[in-house]
């Protein structure tokens, strides 16, 4: 195949026929090694910030994902609303299931109902959400110690998140099935079983009956951390500050 070559416009060709309209000229950015070094971008998952880490980072959860995803908090109601809110505000639909409609009326008052923003259905009776890449959902299941299992199920676009208010004799199979493990305060007897089912150093499950309200041990099979959720002015208006008992 014979390659033909073509003769470059000068400058002047160029502006006499509008080809190729000249830009603004700027110097060249350029860096010393050294100089480069000193750059850091903020890079992380996309997703809902739920917090600060032990550094004062922020403590993303990437809740939207293109595989089932199932999380488990044993911890306060305050905490589940907060993580709500925060969905909501990236685009996600939330559908709660609980017993205790009373409790989440006013975030759905502050959020809007419908297909766009949260609803609230009664312990089995969540409808199928058609979830999607542009339309994902956060499914919260706030059905006491012992929630019966699911109608609606993680998928992908669709993750669950099931809040538990104390260690109960299902925990041990839904903290194994789970993603992601989170724990607040508990009893030290709750504190040693957590600790036995998820795999954690001594230290850190002996620590577990001291943490203060708002701080959440956030457990992957690979990775632990420690996460303060720090509400904002509107949140603690809506929902009042950070505790672990309702």
């Amino acid at each position: 195949m014979a390659l033909t070559s073509h003769r470059i416009p000068d400058l002047g060709e160029r502006l006499r026929t509008g080809f190729g309209l000249l830009g603004p000229r700027h110097q060249r950015h350029a860096l010393t090694p050294e100089q480069l070094d000193t750059l850091a971008l903020p890079i992380g998952d996309d997703g809902v910030v739920v917090g600060v880490d032990a550094e004062g980072q922020p403590a993303v959860m990437g809740i939207n994902r293109p595989t089932p995803y199932d999380i488990v908090l044993i911890g306060g109601l305050w905490t589940a609303q907060v993580l709500a809110l925060r969905a909501a505000a990236t685009g996600a639909r939330v559908a709660v299931e609980t017993g205790r409609a009373q409790q989440w009326a006013q975030l759905v008052q502050a959020v809007g109902g419908g297909q766009s923003g949260m609803t609230v259905h009664d312990v089995g009776r969540v409808p199928p959400q058609g979830a999607s890449a542009g339309g994902p959902v956060l499914v919260i299941r706030d059905c006491g110690m012992r929630p019966p299992r699911g109608r609606v199920a993680s998928a992908p676009w669709q993750s669950v998140l099931t809040l538990l208010p104390y260690l109960s004799p299902v925990a041990p199979r839904l903290m194994r099935q789970a993603r992601l493990v989170g724990v607040q305060r508990v009893s030290p007897d709750e504190a040693t079983e957590i600790g036995r089912v998820i795999g954690l150093p001594r230290g850190e499950y002996e620590s577990l009956p001291t943490l203060a309200d708002g701080v959440t041990l956030w457990c992957t099979d690979r990775d632990r951390q420690y996460v303060m959720t720090q509400a904002t002015d509107a949140e603690t208006g809506l929902l009042g500050t950070a505790r672990r008992m309702d």
